[in-house]
């Protein structure tokens, strides 16, 4: 997991004045748990990231800004060779549209909000 993201949650517990302890039950999860995360040990789960979200005040992306902008660069990677759908179909009509909507967004500097 990375370690902006165990630092940044860290910084937000700690500015928000709780205890791992205080986390770990609004988590329903262990002490342990909330440790391992803060020190990048283990990935949240998807319930986790909302409930940390929730819990903060901040948005998913402003959590995960660095894990987001990887999978934006590999996204952009793909697109490039992406094969092609062969013989258009009723079902692809689409499809050159779609994959235009998706180059922008991905081209386009995200706003991760936060804090």
């Amino acid at each position: 997991m990375s370690t902006q993201f165990a630092h940044d949650l860290r910084l937000a517990r700690k500015k928000s004045g709780y205890t791992q302890g205080d986390v770990a039950h609004l988590l329903a999860a262990q002490q342990s748990a909330v440790s391992d995360l803060e020190q990048g040990k283990m990935p949240p789960t998807l319930d986790q990231i909302i409930e940390l979200s929730l819990i903060y005040g901040r948005s998913f992306e402003s959590f995960f800004a660095e894990v987001l902008e990887r999978c934006r660069i590999r996204m952009q990677e793909r697109l490039k060779d992406l094969p092609s759908a062969g013989k258009q179909t009723a079902h692809t009509l689409t499809r050159p549209a779609s994959l235009e909507r998706l180059t922008r967004r991905m081209a386009e500097t995200p706003d991760h909000g936060g804090a």
